[in-house]
């Protein structure tokens, strides 16, 4: 019994130590496991994810490639340059960025740690148009630089191994730590796209992604026509919301359409080609 409240209190002090401010949420996270840690496993597991599935190359002049890769590049150079204006050029380091589209009819997309970006060529009949397709990769971008699978993935662990590192849960459970990444990183969802984070984790990625979409250049408005197609896929089989993890699409329309003229009026810049 004294062993079970000892061990509760050290999970409860270190997660109150590991609890860290992120400068582009404006937040606490908990944080047990390095950054660098991350993007060391988000490389070998990128590496592996691209090995074993259909990468669509932008080598043969495949249209759809070249327009990932290049809305891609338009958000990374927006983002390097807005951290690098607010002096939070420090939070990108490590960051080796990598753009790629799978041959895959899900409709997803997601973003690693460390700038590991995938989209799969069943979100393409949905976004449509390379705005809308814009607002979802930021969407992505935004949960990895608000560190939302960190968050989650350090939530999991404590209630798996309790105070393990990565590593060393990674040598005693590589399996659970495997489940646990694909989950807090959403490479296994296949739920209509949208990654199994919490609907303020949800709602958070939405606000930042519509205005790193919005500094590269690409039309914010778009987000809302790209919901509503991705409400009517759902065909009325989404459950209630308080019953999800993640905002519905009406939800989600409405709160972006409170911040929409903000984003418009100080963050949109048309590109000029």
């Amino acid at each position: 019994m004294r062993f079970s409240f000892f061990c509760t209190l050290l999970v409860a002090a270190l997660t109150i130590y590991s609890c860290k401010n992120n400068p582009i949420t404006g937040r606490s996270q908990m944080s047990l496991i390095p950054e660098t840690e991350l993007q060391n496993m988000s490389a070998q597991q990128y590496a592996q994810f691209l090995s074993s599935n259909r990468v669509v190359p932008t080598t043969t002049g495949n249209k759809d490639a070249l327009m990932v890769k290049r809305c891609g590049d338009r958000i990374i150079e927006a983002i390097t340059k807005y951290y690098n204006e607010k002096g939070l050029g420090a939070e990108l380091a490590g960051y080796k960025w990598e753009v790629n589209l799978v041959d895959d009819k899900t409709p997803n997309a997601w973003c690693m740690p460390g700038g590991k970006i995938v989209v799969y060529t069943g979100l393409l009949p949905i976004t449509q148009n390379e705005d809308a397709l814009a607002v979802v990769m930021g969407h992505e971008v935004a949960h990895a630089l608000g560190k939302h699978g960190s968050e989650r993935m350090s939530k999991g662990m404590i209630q798996q191994f309790g105070a393990l590192s990565l590593s060393l849960a990674m040598a005693n459970k590589p399996q659970v730590t495997q489940n646990l990444w694909m989950q807090a990183y959403g490479m296994g969802s296949n739920v209509l796209g949208i990654l199994p984070f919490s609907r303020k984790h949800e709602l958070e990625a939405d606000r930042l992604g519509l205005q790193f979409s919005a500094l590269a250049g690409y039309d914010p408005r778009a987000a809302i026509p790209f919901w509503q197609r991705m409400g009517q896929l759902s065909q009325g089989q989404a459950p209630p919301e308080f019953l999800s993890t993640h905002p519905s699409d009406g939800r989600r329309i409405e709160e972006l359409n409170k911040i929409m003229d903000d984003v418009v009026k100080n963050y949109y810049k048309p590109r000029k080609s």
